[in-house]
């Protein structure tokens, strides 16, 4: 396989979105993230019952990431079964959740290329046996909850990080996961991609520039938290723990 170096040096190339959506005269090509050439990674062998440790610092948070994007990839596939996306849902929403589910593969196959074989975590079961997958809401409230809280879980852990050009490459793909959040959440509810729940709302206090409370900034999480809230998505033996990340 390639230098790992030199492939984070060329991250720029694989992650370029030239567009974003095919509904707004665009198309999802994100298939170009993958490394060519590079061999799949053997993944870690683990006990059944135990829980999977994503490791510390750089390679960590790739791991981190990588167990994320696992799970937001497995459940655009498994929607694609259930009666809201084969009788429900809409042309415009199907090529929405479409160039999603391509978005998060791309997202697995890329992070899989980059983290050094010794390093990187198995691939994980997941257990979506709590979502209902036959309703517009239930299907949608999912994907906002998983799109939020992997824009929330990046933003958190970029502290772990002592590569610059880790930080380039993640900040790419976070920015990709934080069009994916706004766009779910406009499809629930117009214009609430900046809810209070996700975002520091600035609160001018008179008239004058700067002069109020709250930031406008996005609420990140920590991966303890993130991971509390990922776990019951995973099975067992696949249920993720970061004691170097805290």
């Amino acid at each position: 396989m390639s230098d790992k170096s030199s492939f984070f040096a060329q991250s720029s190339s694989f992650i370029q979105r030239r567009s974003f959506l095919k509904y707004a005269g665009a198309t999802a090509g994100t298939a170009a993230l993958v490394l060519a050439g590079c061999k799949d990674d053997a993944p870690g062998v683990e006990p059944a019952n135990t829980m999977v440790e994503v490791g510390s610092a750089d390679n960590g948070v790739l791991n981190y990431a990588y167990a994320l994007e696992q799970l937001e990839a497995a459940f655009y596939l498994r929607l694609r079964t259930g009666l809201y996306y084969t009788t429900i849902a809409t042309a415009a929403e199907k090529q929405i959740l479409d160039d999603l589910a391509k978005h998060e593969k791309t997202h697995v196959d890329f992070l899989k290329s980059v983290i050094p074989s010794g390093s990187i975590i198995k691939t994980l079961e997941v257990d979506f046996s709590s979502i209902n997958f036959d309703t517009r809401q239930t299907v949608l409230m999912a994907a906002m909850t998983f799109e939020d809280l992997g824009v929330a879980a990046y933003n958190g852990a970029a502290r772990y990080l002592t590569n610059p050009l880790t930080v380039l490459t993640l900040g790419k793909i976070v920015s990709v996961e934080a069009r994916h959040a706004a766009l779910i959440r406009d499809l629930l509810t117009y214009n609430s991609f900046t809810g209070s729940d996700v975002v520091t709302q600035f609160v001018p206090a008179s008239g004058l520039p700067g002069d109020g409370t709250g930031t406008g900034l996005e609420i990140s999480k920590t991966p303890a938290r993130v991971i509390e809230l990922v776990n019951p998505f995973l099975k067992d033996g696949s249920k993720l723990v970061a004691a170097s990340l805290a």
